[in-house]
């Protein structure tokens, strides 16, 4: 399935290049995983189970030109590649502590031409730098994966939402987001994505920016 068919009715406004800079990222990645494990070997839906849910932050919200984005735990460059090609004037960084998954990374996007994006081989807590949003698709539990930011996100933000970390969940997290004194609110991803594959699939928003991080 292409990025025409599959994430296109969902995101009129991308051009040409946006949906063939998709294209090549899930087929770099597609063609990775027959020799490492990037994503499930049974998963053959690479546009709707990683392009579409990693875009689905952006039918949260729109990150602005100038923003910088974190993302945690990238794996083959999800939700960070997808999120980049959309918003071209945005510097992602992505993170992963498994070499082999960043040399995926770097691949992926070379072969779509994104030159707002910088592949890093550390774990979160290493990494330097202040950041408007983090993103990520369940590494860890929210309590964890909270401390771990601890300093990396700006306080000032110029978006919708506060500054904080926008986090691709699925299933019952009331026990989970217990955990953590910040503010957070869900939002169900099959309010625009019909396949069933989103049934249960959220973004999760904490706000970070009154925090202790």
């Amino acid at each position: 399935m292409t990025a025409k068919d599959a994430v296109l009715p969902h995101f009129s406004d991308l051009t040409n290049k946006q949906l063939d800079q998709l294209d090549a990222v899930a087929q770099t990645v597609w063609d990775w995983n027959q020799h490492i494990n990037v994503i499930s070997r049974k998963d053959s839906e690479v546009m709707v189970r990683h392009v579409l849910h990693s875009l689905g932050i952006a039918k949260v919200m729109r990150f602005k030109p100038q923003s910088h984005v974190l993302d945690v735990g990238t794996g083959g460059g999800f939700p960070g590649l997808p999120l980049a090609v959309l918003h071209p004037e945005t510097t992602f960084v992505l993170c992963d502590s498994i070499g082999k998954k960043i040399k995926v990374v770097q691949d992926a996007a070379q072969a779509a031409g994104l030159t707002n994006v910088t592949a890093i081989h550390a774990r979160a807590e290493d990494m330097e730098g202040k950041y408007d949003f983090v993103v990520s698709r369940a590494v860890t539990r929210m309590a964890r994966f909270v401390a771990w930011l601890d300093g990396k996100v700006k306080k000032q933000g110029t978006h919708p939402l506060p500054n904080g970390i926008l986090y691709l969940k699925g299933g019952d997290l009331s026990d989970e987001l217990s955990e953590i004194s910040e503010p957070w609110h869900t939002t169900p991803l099959n309010l625009w994505f019909k396949d069933s594959f989103f049934d249960e699939k959220k973004v999760v928003h904490v706000d970070l920016s009154s925090s202790r991080v």
